[in-house]
This record gives structure tokens, C-alpha cells and sequence, in this order.
């Protein structure tokens, strides 16, 4: 069980910024069931992590795709194709909706309005 320190990956992430997000991403993936690719020794998630970068079992390219991948908020599917016409027809066709919708304030202003007036037609005598 040796003892892994940042001074031994730096040589193959030379930021120490970068080599934590690397190393946390591997730790991630190792948590989530990742196969390893040397015996972890009882050691934890981190220091396995940090080992493989260290024995350069595991490229930082990999991790930093992996890690892009993970933050992306929208996965497009390899058969995906953005379609600039669609998507501009469709944001076209929201907008068209939003605009000959009245505002909520406009509405019930115009409902207290018409009640005002059945309310004064009403014929008392």
C-alpha cells in the first residue's frame, strides 16, 4: 500500500486543479461500478484514482472527455442531427403562441371590468 501523492501524478497533469477534477471524475466512475485496471489493495476510491493516473493506466484525455461528457446538460445520440429549420420553426412557432396570448393581468382585469358593468346594468327598482 504505498503512499500516493500529488507530486507523483503531476508529471502526467502538470495543474493540480486539473489533476483533482481528473482524479475525483475516476474516483466517480469507479463508484459507479468502472472496472479497474490494478489491484486496489484496500485502498479508497481517490487513492485508486490517483494510482492510475500515477502508472499511467488511465490517460487525463479520457478522464477529461469523460468528465465533459458528464457535465453536459443536453447528451446528443450519435443518429442525432441538429436541425437548425426545425428548431428555429418550433422556437418561431412558441413565440407566435406567447404573443396572441394575453397577459394574466390584462385578462382578469378585463373579467373585473365586465362584471363591474353587469353589476351597474343590473336594474334595482
Amino acid at each position: 500500500m504505498a503512499r500516493v501523492t500529488v507530486e507523483d501524478c503531476i508529471d502526467k497533469v502538470h495543474n493540480r486543479f486539473d489533476l483533482i477534477l481528473l482524479a475525483a471524475q475516476r474516483a466517480r466512475q469507479i463508484s459507479g461500478g468502472a472496472e479497474l485496471t490494478l489491484d486496489r489493495d484496500r485502498d479508497k476510491n481517490p487513492v485508486v484514482a490517483l494510482r492510475e493516473i500515477a502508472d499511467e493506466l488511465i490517460t487525463p484525455v479520457q478522464l477529461r472527455e469523460a468528465l465533459l461528457n458528464d457535465l453536459q446538460q443536453v447528451h446528443l445520440d450519435d443518429d442525432d442531427v441538429p436541425d437548425e429549420v426545425g428548431s428555429l420553426s418550433a422556437s418561431a412557432e412558441a413565440l407566435r403562441l406567447t404573443a396572441e396570448t394575453p397577459a394574466r393581468n390584462q385578462t382578469s382585469s378585463r373579467r373585473a371590468a365586465a362584471a363591474a358593468a353587469a353589476a351597474a346594468a343590473v336594474d334595482y327598482d
